[in-house]
C-alpha cells in the first residue's frame, strides 16, 4: 500500500492540506486535489490514482456526480467519503455508487488512516484473488474429474468476458460466499452430462434426477477444493461454497454477472464442458 496514489476532492483548502499530511505521514503518495466537477475530471484522467476521499459539499455539484465522473474514468478507483455530512440517507446512496468506506468531519487522523488501510488492503487481496482463483479452478476440475471417472480434459479455449450466453442444455452454478462472492459455472450438453454422471456413479443413471444429482455434487467437489486451495494461501479470503442450483431445458439463457468472469472450453472424453468462474469486488 506504501506509494499509492491518492486525490483529494475537498473545496476546502485547510481540509485538502490537512489529509495531504496525514496520507504522507503514513506513506501515501497524494498525486493532486480538486474542488470541482471538471478538476475532478481533469485530475484523475492526468493522475491515475488508486484511491479517492471525496467530500460530498462541492461548488456547482455534488460528492455523488463527482464519484460517478471518477468511476466513468476507471470503475476500479477505490472512493472514500470524507464529509460533515453523514446522515443515513448519504450513506445509503453511497452503497449505490460503490463508495468503500465513510469518515465524517472534523477528521481523525487514526480513523481516517483504519480507512484507507482496510479499503486498499481488500482492494490488494482482491488483486491477490484475481491472480489465483482460475488456474486454481481449473486444475481442480482436472483433478476432479481425473478422481471421480478416471479420464482426462484438454482445456482448448480462454477468455474473460460478461456477456449472456445459451446453455448447452445443462448448467450447474455454485454461489461462492467469502471476503468476495462469486461463482463458479459449468455449463455442457444432456448427453455429455449423462455419460460423465454414468462415468462417476459406475453405470447409467437411473433417471435425470440421479443424473443432475451426480453432477451436481461433482461441482460442489470441484468447487470445494478450489475454494480450499485459495484459502490456504491466504486465509484471509474465507471462501465457502454454496449448494449447487442446476439449470437445464432446450433454450436456457445464462444471464451475465455484473462482475467480470474467465471462461475456459474443456475437451473431455464424454463431450465439451465449459468453465466460468469469477469473483466480485466489495469485499
Amino acid at each position: 500500500m506504501v506509494g499509492t496514489k491518492v486525490v483529494i476532492v475537498d473545496d476546502s483548502s485547510f481540509s485538502v492540506a490537512f489529509m495531504k499530511s496525514i496520507l504522507q505521514e503514513n506513506g501515501f503518495e497524494v498525486v493532486g486535489s480538486a474542488g470541482t466537477l471538471e478538476e475532478v475530471k481533469e485530475v484523475v484522467k492526468e493522475t491515475k490514482p488508486s484511491l479517492v476521499t471525496m467530500d460530498m459539499t462541492l461548488p456547482g455539484t455534488d460528492g455523488f456526480e463527482c464519484i460517478r465522473a471518477v468511476h466513468e474514468i476507471d470503475e476500479s478507483i477505490k472512493v472514500i467519503v470524507v464529509s460533515s455530512m453523514m446522515d443515513d440517507e448519504i450513506v445509503k446512496e453511497a452503497k449505490h455508487h460503490n463508495v468503500s468506506a465513510y469518515v465524517q468531519k472534523p477528521v481523525d487522523a487514526d480513523e481516517l488512516m483504519t480507512a484507507v488501510n482496510r479499503v486498499m488492503a481488500s482492494e490488494e487481496l482482491y488483486e491477490l484473488l484475481q491472480k489465483e482463483y482460475f488456474s486454481v479452478f481449473k486444475e481442480a476440475l482436472l483433478d476432479g474429474l481425473n478422481r471421480m471417472t478416471k479420464t482426462l480434459l484438454t482445456y482448448k479455449e480462454e477468455y474473460s468476458d460478461k456477456k449472456e450466453y445459451q446453455s448447452e442444455g445443462m448448467t450447474i452454478i455454485i454461489g461462492i460466499i467469502g471476503k468476495f462472492s462469486g461463482r463458479m459455472l459449468f455449463d455442457l450438453s444432456k448427453e455429455s452430462a449423462n455419460k460423465m454422471a454414468a462415468a462417476m456413479i459406475r453405470k447409467e443413471p437411473a433417471d435425470q434426477d440421479e443424473m443432475i444429482a451426480a453432477l451436481g455434487e461433482f461441482a460442489n467437489i470441484v468447487s470445494g477444493n478450489a475454494c480450499s486451495i485459495l484459502n490456504r494461501k491466504n486465509k484471509a479470503f474465507g471462501l465457502r461454497v454454496a449448494p449447487p442450483t442446476i439449470l437445464h431445458g432446450d433454450s436456457v439463457l445464462i444471464s451475465a454477472p455484473s462482475f467480470p468472469t474467465t471462461t475456459a472450453i474443456a475437451d473431455t472424453v464424454f463431450g465439451e464442458l465449459l468453465l466460468n468462474v469469477g469473483f466480485q469486488r466489495g469485499g
